[in-house]
């Protein structure tokens, strides 16, 4: 029934585009043989708003993946450059959290550990909505800033790191099996800035899974039990994605394809010195308006992935 609904609204999406499309072209006859300039003006208009529609629409069925329209468990971890890149993740973090706000999408953050003089070493969030996944996916490698540190007394140019990463969540009754045997859980009390919302008991998780070494941490419900049952849960949904992602290596492996992207590869460039630019360099992609992209505005580089991506599958 999800599934129907989902579709559902899609078709009328296009049935309402349709109707739209026909009710323009009536408009501009009559505006044509009545030589009327307002009705003219009324039609391109109109057709702007409609193509911004076809725009989505085409996103719409670019994301046809088998977890691409499920809610996302979307991370971002602090690499190479120090204090700088602890800042640049928390950067990143309210960039994306603004993306989220823009989108409509529900989010919550479940674990985040802070750096020690500033920023974010690691945060992990949990988002719904429709096709949360399939589009955070187009953002999953190192994002690079280069800029004038504000941690260096000398103000010199700095280079640091972050990742980003995504994977699908799944749905409790996705066949996944666990060995209780192969957990270690451990305790321990919740961090933060301080406040009501810092628990004063060990209720925060962490989980291992030892085969694999996969480790999550939650810390934000209330209850120790709450905590596990989401760590459970995003500890299942990593290792469908593990397992998932071992077996698209297998079939490049054997075709002799290299993966577009693996970890540690720079995706995307951020700089604010000597000159302003935002370039995803997959894409070739390039925006002028730094800030405007560090305030949320990323629609344009996920769309330009998604139909790079689209192409690349037709070659």
């Amino acid at each position: 029934m999800a599934e129907i609904a989902r579709l559902s609204e899609d078709v009328n999406s296009y049935e309402d585009l349709a109707q739209r499309t026909s009710d323009a072209l009536v408009l501009l006859g009559l505006s044509e043989s009545e030589s009327d300039p307002d009705a003219l003006s009324e039609v391109g208009r109109e057709v702007e708003a409609m193509e911004s529609a076809i725009s989505k629409l085409e996103i719409i069925a670019l994301l046809g993946g088998e977890f691409d329209d499920h809610p996302a468990i979307f991370e971002v971890h602090a690499g190479e450059g120090g204090t700088d890149s602890q800042d640049w993740a928390e950067m990143l973090l309210r960039t994306y959290t603004r993306w989220f706000d823009r989108s409509g999408f529900k989010h919550q953050i479940v674990e985040l550990t802070a750096g020690e003089e500033a920023g974010v070493k690691s945060a992990t969030i949990t988002v719904e909505g429709r096709h949360a996944y399939g589009l955070l996916s187009t953002e999953r490698g190192v994002h690079r800033l280069v800029r004038i540190s504000p941690f260096d007394s000398a103000k010199r140019r700095h280079t640091s790191f972050a990742s980003v990463d995504a994977t699908p969540e799944i749905e409790d009754d996705f066949d996944v099996e666990v060995n209780p045997d192969e957990l270690r859980i451990d305790t321990y009390r919740s961090s933060g800035a301080g406040g009501q919302h810092v628990n004063v008991t060990d209720s925060a998780v962490r989980i291992t899974h030892l085969p694999t070494n996969i480790v999550v941490a939650v810390q934000n419900e209330r209850s120790q039990m709450q905590n596990r049952d989401v760590a459970m849960r995003i500890l299942k949904s990593r290792l469908v994605a593990r397992a998932r992602e071992e077996r698209e290596a297998e079939v490049a492996a054997i075709r002799g394809e290299q993966r577009d992207i693996g970890f540690g590869s720079q995706i995307r460039s951020y700089v604010l010195h000597p000159y302003q630019m935002v370039k995803d360099h997959r894409t070739l992609l390039e925006r002028g308006n730094v800030q405007a992209v560090l305030d949320g505005d990323l629609d344009s580089f996920i769309q330009a992935e998604l139909r790079r991506r689209a192409g690349a599958a037709e070659d």
